[in-house]
């Protein structure tokens, strides 16, 4: 864990009261002198230390309050309750700090849900997308990249009506500041951008150019690698190309 995850958890272990697995977390960043960690529980323990040192009020024993109660002829009877308003105030503080860091947390946790949840409906889209074209019966493959050594490998499957969809292997993830970009190449015309995209880390690539497409004026579907933002026409050698005529 990095500091900034670890910073709502440091009034719980200067307290005693951490949970696994910060409390090991925040052993560890101090164990090394992590200048974050040690600045954040120093401030942690004077909090503790204010908790925990909080002074009673400033009355008499109860043994002296009693003797000088008597020597006036005063029975005492009545509860002390000033200790005991003294360690709950103290509670309450200590509540306030664990589950005020347990909002946040429970915040950040629901965060991460949502934003994990978008992504996956995002790739759920894509694949169907990518299903539709597959299966239609209007669909034209074309293959690339084989018998050739080490090339780029893979399908183009172009639909009159849904799109282009590139499907590719031995494609190695693009270099920082580098994306791989489609071209639509017409007949006798200039390379149309077709969208950016990325491989993974395995070599394999799906990209899907949305919308109809004019299939008996397309004369290829070509890949080339450009600067980040991707290019109007294509500066770099074409690293696959899949004929349709």
């Amino acid at each position: 864990m990095n500091c900034q995850e670890l910073q709502d958890h440091y009034e719980l272990y200067a307290m005693g009261v951490a949970e696994e697995p910060e409390k090991s977390e925040i052993r560890e960043h101090l164990n090394r002198e992590c200048e974050v960690c040690m600045a954040g529980m120093k401030r942690a323990r004077a909090i503790a230390a204010f908790l925990g040192g909080t002074p009673s009020e400033a009355t008499p024993s109860p043994r002296l309050r009693r003797r000088i109660l008597a020597s006036v002829g005063f029975e005492q009877k009545h509860f002390g309750w000033a200790p005991f308003l003294t360690a709950a105030t103290a509670l309450s503080l200590c509540a306030a700090v664990y589950f005020g860091g347990r909002e946040r947390e429970f915040a950040d946790m629901a965060a991460r849900l949502r934003d994990q949840l978008g992504r996956q409906n995002i790739e759920l889209t894509r694949m169907h997308e990518a299903m539709v074209i597959l299966n239609g019966p209007e669909t034209k493959v074309v293959s690339f990249g084989a018998g050739q050594p080490q090339p780029p490998r893979g399908r183009v499957f172009v639909n009159p009506s849904q799109g282009v969809l590139l499907i590719a292997s031995n494609l190695p993830p693009a270099p920082a500041g580098k994306v791989y970009e489609m071209w639509v190449i017409p007949k006798g015309g200039k390379p149309a951008r077709a969208g950016e995209f990325q491989s993974q880390s395995d070599g394999t690539a799906m990209h899907i150019r949305r919308g109809a497409v004019d299939v008996s004026a397309t004369g290829a579907v070509a890949v080339t690698m450009e600067n980040e933002g991707g290019a109007d026409q294509p500066t770099m050698p074409i690293l696959a190309v899949a004929a349709l005529q």
